[in-house]
């Protein structure tokens, strides 16, 4: 796909549970479709940023995602703001000491409780709330 925020919002809207650039490598495209095929979601770092830089430009977030979180437990909560810190689910496994499947676990938990589609959208949420900021 083509490195333009028009097309990437326009897949994300339609359902996509990735993007990548049209200049990846072919190690890479086959990396991103073993992500996808296990269902996480994957952007293309180059595009990464751009949309984070766009979600922290946006307005507050208002009231009915701050009262969304409030079925989430404290470390769903914790495992949220690490998931829209970038970190993988090994990562947050490490981070806070626990197994890979039970991060999947809270993951699933997430998704489920705050009616996400996907990874993608378990970040957007976390900088919606303020969990994470830019920076």
């Amino acid at each position: 796909m083509f490195d333009d925020d028009e097309y990437v919002y326009g897949a994300l809207r339609a359902g996509a549970s990735g993007f990548l650039v049209k200049d990846m490598g072919l190690d890479e495209i086959l990396a991103a479709i073993r992500v996808v095929a296990a269902g996480d979601a994957l952007i293309a770092p180059s595009v990464t940023r751009r949309l984070i830089e766009d979600l922290a430009g946006q307005p507050a977030p208002g009231t009915p995602r701050r009262r969304e979180l409030a079925a989430v437990t404290e470390r769903e909560r914790e495992v949220l703001t690490l998931i829209g810190s970038g970190l993988s689910n090994t990562e947050i496994a490490e981070r806070l000491v626990i197994s890979v499947a039970t991060v999947k676990t809270y993951v699933t938990r997430l998704l489920a409780k705050l009616d996400a589609r996907d990874r993608v959208q378990l970040v957007i949420i976390a900088y919606e709330t303020g969990l994470v900021a830019p920076g």
